[in-house]
């Protein structure tokens, strides 16, 4: 029984975003398990898997990506990220902040992140009558974080329209649940998280030292957690749920 729990064979799994390092290692992780697995993002990174292009903030490019993949029985919505015109600086204070560059980013982790995504592929979904949809949420969703103020907005916003459809849906087959990473090196935060000479950066050790296990996450840490929400066995009865992958982060106050 428990060697079936995480057996994903005659599944078929949708990952938007998975171009991404973490994306990445979701959509193998589910490859591996028997999942058969197509990624959406803008560029192939990997031959591995199945390769479909799409803007994901665009309804219309979701829509042709939907008529190639089919309709899933698993769906990842990974793609996110920030704009740096959308931090908090000493140069660019809150209030001097760009409306096009705070909507980008809203565009992006939450039209495009999970809104688009859902009403198309999950609407889908809903009328076959089955499925699990995991939407990838933020440590800053939990506890904003300084200077990214748009980016932790928007996660949070990602958190809760997760609970809301996981509310809508939970009496027609699809289960709804999202999973908070803590902080993986990518290439999007390198800069930020590592100087020149591969040390730590001040707000890295920052990190760490919130971090109970004083380490930053691998990628493949999170497809534990994928596998299990993936599955139809193994995660049943949870639906409107958050699994935190983030080494202790969101269980330290910091007093």
């Amino acid at each position: 029984m428990s060697k079936n729990l995480f057996d994903l064979t005659g599944e078929t799994a949708v990952v938007i975003g998975g171009t991404g390092v973490l994306g990445g290692a979701m959509a193998h992780g589910l490859a591996e398990a028997g999942a058969r697995v197509t990624v959406i993002g803008r560029t192939k990174r990997s031959d591995r898997v199945a390769f479909v292009a799409a803007d994901v903030t665009d309804a219309g490019s979701l829509r042709r990506a939907h008529e190639k993949t089919g309709t899933p029985t698993i769906l990842i919505n990974a793609a996110g990220g920030n704009d740096p015109k959308a931090t908090v600086t000493p140069e660019m204070p809150f209030a001097n902040i760009p409306r096009e560059n705070w909507d980008a980013v809203f565009d992006l982790n939450l039209v495009g992140g999970v809104l688009l995504p859902c009403q198309i592929f999950g609407a889908a979904m809903v009328a076959a009558g089955k499925g699990s949809i995991i939407n990838i949420a933020s440590v800053s969703a939990h506890l904003p974080l300084s200077r990214v103020v748009a980016y932790s907005a928007a996660k949070a916003a990602v958190l809760n329209l997760t609970k809301f459809l996981a509310h809508e849906w939970a009496g027609q087959g699809v289960r709804v649940n999202s999973i908070t990473p803590g902080f993986f090196p990518a290439e999007q935060n390198r800069k930020l998280l590592f100087k020149d000479d591969g040390t730590p950066t001040p707000r890295a050790q920052s990190i760490l030292g919130h971090t109970l296990v004083h380490r930053f996450g691998e990628p493949q840490e999170l497809v534990g957690a994928v596998l299990f929400l993936a599955s139809p066995r193994a995660s049943s009865f949870v639906t409107g749920a958050d699994i935190a992958v983030d080494g202790g982060f969101n269980a330290f106050s910091g007093v």
